[in-house]
């Protein structure tokens, strides 16, 4: 019998390219029944059999989104080591589908930062000049440079932004215009002030920053992303609190709204590039969306003092595995 009549894999039943997935309930003297959640076609050439084995997921997909979105952190940070140690994807593949994930997965902490009226849209525009065009070259290297090549990046990677988050102070707690030395101090000074009204009442005003250094983070940043699926916020939130004197609030909003603009770009590349894994996403996208709600919501009662600097250890640990699997094998 043909697949698109009858379909029945681990007690999943498809009727017509449509199928059912298998929930918890009443009716098996297990307490366990399958029970249609959701009805949807399956596209011609969709790898059934792959997707509903890979349906673990989507819890894991919760978990992190939740922990990157309460700690501040990027989530591809999480996705793509999972992806490419787990999952089993190539680097290009896990590089790819991290950085599809975090497109959906930032969805509500940018609309609400959009909301709020927090985002320095001016300095983004900068930010983004240097950015997506990185991001876009950064991409299309994932898919030229060899595989091993590209798991020593990557596990170099996330050594660096591992040591970054130990160093580092959280966003929150940084100092504006803490560290800029005195010739950066000279350059951010007379340039005129930036004004953000938000919707709450807030009024910050600040010195406009000087352009160039921020261009140049923001393309290293960019290239790095796009290889790696990591690196723009953590540069971008940092530079524009230490270097440009922005609050940390207006920092992470206009960071995050970067991210957003060149994380689209990045995807769409790697998309284009290659077969995107939807056996995959089609998991760790509704697992973002859920876990970046509740996210949003435990993410005050998390002390990012302590947070960023434990996920840091997490990434460096990761980053040895990574190279060790490579190196070493």
């Amino acid at each position: 019998m043909s697949r698109s009549k009858v379909l029945a894999v681990g007690g999943v039943v498809g009727l017509s390219g449509v199928f059912a997935l298998p929930v918890l309930g009443a009716g098996n003297g297990l307490g366990v029944g399958t029970v249609a959640l959701q009805s949807l076609p399956v596209p011609a050439g969709f790898p059934v059999d792959q997707f509903l084995a890979h349906w673990w997921v989507f819890p894991a997909s919760i978990l992190f989104s939740l922990v990157a979105l309460a700690s501040g952190v990027s989530g591809a940070l999480f996705f793509s080591p999972f992806f490419m140690l787990l999952v089993g994807l190539s680097p290009s593949q896990a590089i790819g589908a991290g950085l599809m994930t975090e497109v959906f997965g930032m969805g509500n902490g940018l609309l609400n930062y959009v909301r709020q009226g927090v985002v320095d849209y001016a300095t983004a525009k900068w930010l983004l000049i240097g950015a997506v065009p990185a991001v876009v070259v950064g991409a299309l290297a994932a898919h030229v440079v060899p595989t091993a090549l590209l798991t020593i990046a990557f596990g170099a990677g996330l050594l660096l932004l591992g040591a970054f988050l130990v160093y580092y102070d959280p966003p929150e707690e940084c100092v504006p215009g803490e560290c800029e030395g005195e010739f950066l101090k000279q350059k951010n000074t007379g340039r005129g002030t930036t004004t953000i009204e938000t919707t709450d009442g807030e009024t910050y005003t600040y010195d406009t920053c000087w352009r160039p250094p921020g261009l140049g983070l923001a393309t290293a940043g960019g290239f790095i992303t796009g290889l790696i699926s990591a690196g723009l916020p953590e540069i971008t939130t940092t530079q524009l609190i230490v270097r440009c004197r922005l609050p940390p609030r207006v920092a992470i909003a206009t960071s995050v709204f970067v991210l957003a603009v060149a994380a689209i770009a990045g995807a769409a590349v790697h998309a284009l590039a290659a077969t995107p894994v939807w056996y995959v996403v089609a998991w760790s996208i509704p697992g973002v969306l859920i876990g970046g709600t509740i996210g949003t919501r435990v993410g005050k009662y998390v002390p990012s003092e302590i947070m960023e600097p434990a996920l840091g250890v997490v990434f460096a640990i990761v980053g040895v595995i990574v190279l060790g699997s490579e190196l070493l094998a």
